[in-house]
């Protein structure tokens, strides 16, 4: 099993930045990917980003592309995300998860963590 707490949420004005974390423990295979995906109140969950652990290809939704970027520190088995003009519509609970294989990166993950609170002030 794999563990995931997400940190780095927070309130921001409209136009500023913000970057979570998350770190990751437990039993990983050699090949995975880790996405950040985002809920807002009465919405669908959506795909936000991911990043293929090794290797590094990432992938984006059109929604961030240009003002999030994802990342990953090897040594500290820990994924970011760097929020940046950031929009009132990108208020959400943002959850990491993780998935065993490098296929299909928006969905089929396997395991989640608790989520982080991100509020954006008009």
């Amino acid at each position: 099993q794999v563990q995931l707490v997400e940190s780095g949420g927070g309130l921001v004005q409209a136009g500023g930045s913000l970057r979570l974390s998350c770190a990751a423990s437990g039993r990983t295979f050699s090949r995975y990917i880790l996405g950040w995906f985002r809920q807002a109140p009465g919405k669908e969950r959506e795909f936000v980003a991911a990043i293929i652990w090794i290797g590094g290809m990432t992938y984006y939704a059109d929604s961030v592309k240009g003002r999030f970027t994802i990342s990953r520190d090897n040594a500290k088995n820990t994924l970011y995300l760097q929020m940046n003009s950031l929009k009132p519509e990108d208020s959400a609970v943002y959850y990491c998860a993780y998935k065993s294989r490098t296929t299909n990166y928006g969905s089929n993950y396997d395991y989640w963590g608790q989520g982080t609170q991100v509020t954006v002030s008009s």
